[in-house]
């Protein structure tokens, strides 16, 4: 089935772009949802339109997002985490959520969806974190997972009394 889009999809295509898809992915998700419409005459010019405006708007979004990927770029986060004796894993990992909830602290708003990590982080070290904030623009930035030296302090203290 033949459809344009509305909105960009991910893993389909951009904002007016004309796609073939199945009927049932068309009928049950993409047109209930006016992510898509189907083609014809008068839906092309009224995309076209649509698009006209669509790309002045996403210029200008490129021009913030750009901005906001400087300023992403020189953050660093830092996480301190529970190991397992000396093989240096963490209990649990590093995901994306917590990777938003380190940058809402910070003071950025961002999506955890949007956030894609190297790979995932389930020992001590240094990873990277990428950001897509604009279809065009991602900032990419460092993520430190130190060991949590809090508990062996607790440790020490109940081994001395």
């Amino acid at each position: 089935m033949r459809l344009i889009l509305r909105e960009e999809v991910d893993h389909l295509g951009g904002r007016g772009d004309v796609v073939n898809v199945r009927r049932g992915y068309a009928r049950n998700f993409l047109l209930p949802k006016r992510l898509a419409m189907e083609v014809n005459d008068d839906n092309l010019r009224l995309i076209e339109k649509e698009k006209k405006i669509y790309l002045v708007k996403l210029a200008k979004e490129k021009g913030e997002a750009e901005a906001l990927a400087n300023r992403l770029s020189a953050v660093k986060l830092n996480f301190q985490r529970k190991v397992h004796g000396e093989t240096e894993e963490l209990y649990g990992s590093v995901s994306p959520s917590d990777v938003a909830e380190a940058l809402a602290e910070k003071g950025f708003t961002v999506e955890k969806r949007k956030i894609t990590l190297s790979e995932p982080i389930k020992s001590i070290g240094e990873f990277a974190a990428t950001i897509k904030i604009h279809p065009e623009v991602s900032a990419t930035f460092p993520v430190t997972v130190e060991k949590d030296d809090t508990t062996e302090e607790v440790k020490d203290e109940n081994r001395e009394t």
